[in-house]
């Protein structure tokens, strides 16, 4: 990549951190970025995120060996036909970072240049050209798509040699299918059950207070950015009414063995879940990011909280989210203590155990 000039279109979390782990195996490549926000692009250049930003996109365009687009696919799908339009090099690779791969793939068959497509599976609590992080794809799925055969994956997966991810090639059907039931499926059942319960905390607003614990936690996915997901389900529609029309009808099964009284049906139904589920790596990095919690139990006294993360801080750990849990309503808290890596987690129960009498745990 010596000499070539990479232009990530898109200064979200996902562009800027790829920005910054071709920065680092790539020093010598010329890295300009194009946003639709003019202080996102004067902020990427200002914190050395990108070298330059051009005058405009088609300027941008014209001049680069690679061009990343790092938006939703909507907006990806209309650069790609913006770029049709336009001069451009001859040997120009195009790829991008879309959730979903079909409709882009789909597209990129009429187009006049190179296009493989590309998803890191990776995120983060945090959005924007600021919160970008040069260690988000370690060890995380990198799915390459390439149904038109392009001769040049190698190249992309060299580009990104930086991100330390795992590369994993898929056909774009094969990309949507299995993304529609590990990752969309579950952010729409998760945002379904928080709607379902706020309507019913209208009714019971004790609810709500019961709710800080177990039910937070499983359905913490439901906060993610609304638009976003949007833009995921529009593109990944068709499999995903299949992926309802099965979920409904398991739904309705259970509904059937509450109404018979078949406990051995229902025994069933949860014990095929548990085995299952307890074969799931744990903090591996998979379709939906990982979340990476340590709970300690605590007593109800001042100065607690400061204690637990001044312990963290000489321990040189750092922590990205930190709350109480209230479910309890004795004198023994829970806090829980969330990091961006495996790693950090475990250092931290460590560190915690050798210092207090504290118990910790991370399930």
């Amino acid at each position: 990549m010596t000499g070539k000039t990479i232009m990530i279109v898109g200064l979200g979390l996902i562009g800027s951190s790829l920005a910054k782990c071709i920065k680092i195996d790539h020093p010598n490549a010329q890295i300009i970025g194009w946003d639709y926000s003019d202080s996102t692009k004067r902020i990427a250049k200002k914190i050395d995120i990108v070298d330059e930003i051009p005058h405009s996109f088609e300027e941008g365009a014209e001049i680069s060996d690679v061009i990343i687009l790092a938006t939703p696919v909507s907006i990806s799908i209309d650069y790609l036909n913006q770029l049709a339009l336009l001069s451009l090099k001859e040997n120009l690779l195009v790829s991008d970072t879309g959730s979903t791969k079909k409709d882009i793939m789909q597209q990129a068959k009429e187009m006049p240049f190179d296009f493989i497509g590309a998803h890191p599976m990776a995120g983060s609590h945090k959005s924007g050209v600021t919160a970008a992080d040069e260690n988000l794809f370690e060890n995380a799925y990198f799915i390459i798509t390439n149904d038109r055969h392009i001769n040049r994956v190698e190249e992309l997966t060299q580009l990104y040699s930086g991100t330390h991810a795992k590369y994993v090639e898929l056909t774009s059907d094969e990309h949507d299918e299995i993304t529609a039931m590990l990752s969309h499926l579950p952010h729409i059942i998760a945002s379904g059950l928080v709607n379902q319960a706020d309507a019913f905390n209208q009714e019971h607003p004790r609810a709500k207070q019961l709710a800080a614990g177990g039910f937070r936690d499983i359905t913490r996915i439901a906060s993610s950015d609304p638009k976003m997901w949007t833009d995921i389900l529009m593109s990944n529609r068709t499999t995903l009414v299949q992926e309802l029309d099965d979920w409904q009808k398991q739904m309705s099964q259970v509904k059937q063995w509450l109404l018979s009284k078949d406990s051995d049906a229902i025994y069933d139904f949860f014990e095929r879940a548990k085995e299952t589920r307890d074969q799931i790596p744990i903090h591996q990095k998979g379709s939906i990011p990982a979340f990476y919690d340590l709970f300690v139990d605590v007593p109800d006294k001042p100065g607690i909280i400061a204690e637990v993360t001044g312990l963290l801080g000489e321990a040189n750990i750092s922590i990205i989210n930190l709350k109480i849990l209230e479910t309890r309503e004795d004198i023994i808290g829970v806090l829980q203590v969330s990091f961006k890596n495996d790693h950090d987690l475990l250092q931290a129960k460590e560190c915690i155990a050798t210092y207090t009498d504290y118990v910790c745990r991370t399930q």
